[in-house]
């Protein structure tokens, strides 16, 4: 056990390259990158001297929109070397969402990448700041985002006005090693070092600030509780935007000197090719990524026995696929993880020696240092174990707030230091969880509670069902219906007939879904949530419903 860290993330990096100097720390195989701790701490360094040189001071906004290029990691250490703040950008937000995310946090400088997927980041910053193009490079003056001053270009082809990320690792000359120790040493580990937006579903993003103490201590006791050495190695499929990535991965195998084998984006052949040939022994992510390898149709075919541990999180994880990952993919140790980013962000982990009952089952107990309760999410009353209620956590993990916004950390807060979670749950007498849904979520059908987890346990165990998605539609007569979106597995054929016949008898009538879609793919976050609030809506208009005001859900 590594005990409480009064430390920074910087200084952590430091003595992995002092105590594990030739250690792979990094494996790119497509890029041939393979770095050792002391390679990716020289890099850090230079980085970091480059950012002082280029004017970046310790408490400044440093947002960086890219996928899970080695460069993250480096940005990641660089910056808490600095002691400026790393605002992580969702891979996958257009113009708007990312201009908002730029004025809210008061972002000084860009790093970003050419773009991901559909959308070009580079020409939609072009869009929103149009005088970069006009501007000397470092020296912009926006009208849209007066914080703003430079943009900089992880890559060979930037945009006028921006620098690249060349230019900045060559500034580091400028900054003397006596100059970047002191800065260095000027940190405190209470200081705020990350700020992570909430998805925003239910309004405005809100900027959730960390300190080094927050995520290094959290990511200590998820690596504690993984058993994770130095002889483990990661692949690492969700992405570093999102706190699974950066904190429960970059820093959980760090903080045990574990090496990283990162997939620049999710792909699940990728993920069990990189596995096979890197030998990897964990691997993460959410439920949907953890389906997608399980039914790669040339699944067999990758070699997994190297696999031991893993965590799946981000999401509710069905019972049925927790069986699946254990048994085909040999993750005999593979554990959940709850939490939000608000608590830095696990609250509650299984463990590897966890009876199966409870690891299939329960979200596990708190992390050491952590307190859970669950309380009466209308009158706050702290409710005995067995009852339902909100999760709610202290401790060390918990938030230092919003960013620039008092009234939703208020919100977010009991008068007596306990964070809502939001998310409903059962503690039994031994401390362990089990999520019943989100408050939000809670479908109110007739003035029947229901909660759509329980129904989508039930319709994973009928054999053409691989995930399946439950959520409440307008009903006139009812207030809301039960919905459901179905995807099936490969080949697989049903009729919605057929699957509420299936829950009949099984399920109270009043949970039986009324409504039954078919997809090929859910639509998802970045970070591999289903948004249901999209499903509701498709719905909606499929079935000729009114919409009403759960739609922003």
């Amino acid at each position: 056990m590594h005990g409480f860290r009064d430390m920074t993330i910087g200084r952590l990096l430091s003595d992995l390259a002092l105590s594990l100097p030739d250690q792979e720390a990094l494996v790119y195989p497509d890029r041939n990158l393979r770095w050792s701790f002391s390679r990716l701490q020289r890099e850090a360094v230079q980085l970091a001297r480059g950012l002082m040189a280029a004017g970046i001071e310790k408490g400044d906004r440093v947002a960086l929109w890219a996928t899970n290029v080695p460069e993250w990691i480096v940005l990641q250490f660089a910056l808490a070397k600095v002691g400026a703040i790393l605002v992580t950008v969702n891979t996958s937000l257009r113009r708007n969402e990312v201009e908002y995310l730029l004025r809210q946090s008061e972002t000084g400088t860009l790093f970003l990448i050419s773009g991901s997927r559909k959308v070009n980041y580079a020409e939609t910053i072009c869009e929103i700041v149009p005088e970069l193009t006009r501007s000397r490079s470092g020296h912009l003056s926006s009208e849209r985002l007066p914080f703003l001053k430079q943009v900089i270009y992880i890559g060979c082809d930037p945009q006028p006005g921006m620098l690249r990320y060349s230019e900045i690792t060559d500034l580091s000359g400028g900054v003397s090693m006596e100059e970047f120790e002191r800065a260095e040493e000027n940190l405190d580990p209470d200081e705020v070092i990350n700020m992570q937006y909430t998805s925003g579903t239910t309004g405005f993003p809100k900027g959730v600030m960390l300190s080094h103490r927050n995520i290094l201590n959290n990511a200590s006791d998820i690596g504690d509780r993984l058993g994770y050495t130095p002889a483990d190695r990661l692949c690492l499929t969700v992405p570093l935007f999102h706190c699974f990535g950066c904190v429960i991965g970059v820093l959980g195998a760090y903080t045990h000197g574990a090496s990283l084998v990162p997939l620049e984006v999710f792909d699940p052949r990728l993920a069990l090719e990189r596995v096979s040939r890197e030998r990897c022994t964990a691997i993460y992510g959410v439920p949907t990524m953890f389906i997608a390898e399980l039914d790669q149709p040339d699944f067999d075919q990758f070699d997994l026995s190297s696999l031991r541990k893993g965590i799946m999180a981000g999401a509710l994880c069905p019972i049925e696929l927790m069986k699946r990952a254990i048994d085909q993919m040999h993750l005999l140790e593979l554990c959940i993880a709850y939490g939000l980013t608000e608590a830095s962000p696990v609250v509650t982990m299984t463990s590897p020696d966890d009876p199966l009952e409870k690891r299939t089952t329960t979200v596990g107990r708190a992390l050491p240092n952590v307190k859970v309760r669950i309380a009466d999410p209308a009158t706050g009353k702290v409710l005995p174990s067995g009852e339902q209620g909100e999760i709610q956590t202290r401790g060390y993990h918990v938030m230092k707030g919003y960013y620039k916004n008092h009234e939703a950390t208020r919100d977010a807060m009991t008068s007596d230091g306990w964070l809502r979670s939001g998310d409903l749950g059962v503690m039994d007498a031994d401390g362990y969880c089990v999520i019943t849904g989100r408050i939000k979520d809670m479908i109110i059908r007739g003035g029947e509670n229901v909660y759509p987890k329980e129904i989508e346990e039930y319709l994973r165990s009928h054999p053409a069902v691989s995930d399946v998605a439950v959520y409440g539609v307008p009903s006139y007569k009812y207030g809301e219906e039960v919905a459901a979106a179905v995807k099936l597995k490969p080949g697989a054929q049903v009729t919605p007939v057929e699957l509420e016949e299936f829950c009949k008898g099984s399920i109270s009538d009043f949970k039986v879904p009324r409504y039954i879609q078919f997809v090929d793919e859910f639509p998802l976050t970045a970070s591999g949530k289903i948004q249901k609030f999209i499903l509701r809506a498709r719905a909606a208009e499929d079935f000729g419903l009114k919409q009403n005001d759960s739609s922003d859900i």
